[in-house]
């Protein structure tokens, strides 16, 4: 901590020159000289006298709250090298919406262990709302949703865009129609992801913007599910294209039919975490890391 800031605070809360001076064993024109160099830093005086009484000013306030700030940080910092020096570890927490556990998350624990390998990392998961009060209270470091979030409190950080896909079995595409268009949705039969969930939401405007009536099936909450059950109710569903890897459809005999009108159905994955200065510098970096892992703004199949 700064050595005139933490003179400084001491004389505030000692509310006496005396009292800073016994305490921090310095003499007093040593803490004058001190708060001398820290007022010309700053252009403004930090105290006015008062009889022998010292009151602060509104910029003396103003230092005085920052002061605060900047020791909670660094005892923040302080203890965080301490955790890590003597276990050898960090831990960092993440909040994930349940659609990016599913799509955004593994991928992203691997990359941070793979580099990071110090790292425990412990998860949380709940609906987007829930997510952003936990990072919000501080009860996870960083947050991942799939959606842009506006909170004065928090810094949302775009990491890619995604949209809806069309996926059929292999066996089931239908090609004696030609290409498929959008309105060729209705009544086909479909298992559909939950309602209330994000990408049901997304999925029923899209139905409700182009008058489409699909023979919905079934509907649930698990990806994986919904792919092993498309052969067998002879279905398709609509799922996130950065879900979609070239993997998973092999290896489930699936095939993602091109519609132009679900590139429209776009939604931002994001990163949220609180004001960096509550955070640790071990999260910070790893944040600054993430951010620039990610094309931001652009279709990813990450």
């Amino acid at each position: 901590m700064n050595e005139e800031m933490h003179v400084f605070t001491v004389i505030v809360e000692q509310s006496s020159m005396n009292k800073a001076s016994a305490l921090l064993n310095l003499s007093q024109p040593a803490i004058s000289r001190k708060i001398a160099k820290l007022e010309q830093e700053l252009g403004s005086p930090l105290f006015r006298r008062i009889g022998k009484r010292l009151e602060l000013t509104r910029i003396g306030q103003m230092t005085y709250e920052y002061a605060l700030e900047l020791r909670q940080l660094h005892r923040k910092y302080l203890q965080t090298v301490s955790e890590f020096t003597s276990t050898g570890h960090t831990t960092l927490t993440i909040g994930a919406s349940l659609t990016t556990l599913q799509t955004t998350l593994p991928d992203l624990i691997q990359r941070l262990t793979s580099t990071h390998p110090e790292i425990d990392i412990k998860a949380i998961t709940g609906k987007t709302h829930e997510i952003v009060s936990l990072v919000r209270d501080h009860k996870a470091d960083i947050g991942i949703v799939a959606s842009s979030i506006e909170d004065s409190t928090l810094r949302c950080i775009p990491l890619f865009e995604d949209h809806l896909s069309l996926v059929l079995p292999r066996n089931q595409v239908i090609l004696d129609k030609g290409p498929l268009g959008i309105q060729d949705l209705t009544g086909m039969p479909m298992i559909l992801f939950s309602k209330g969930t994000w990408y049901r939401i997304l999925t029923d405007e899209l139905f409700d913007k182009y008058h489409l009536q699909p023979d919905v099936r079934m509907e649930i909450d698990s990806f994986e599910a919904i792919l092993r059950l498309l052969h067998t109710c002879r279905a398709a569903t609509l799922l996130p294209q950065s879900y979609m890897r070239k993997q998973l459809l092999e290896d489930n005999e699936l095939v993602i039919i091109p519609i132009r009108e679900l590139e429209d159905t776009k939604r931002t994955t994001s990163l949220i975490h609180a004001d960096s200065a509550a955070l640790s510098p071990s999260v910070r970096l790893w944040i600054n890391e993430l951010a620039a892992r990610f094309p931001s703004k652009k279709d990813s199949s990450l």
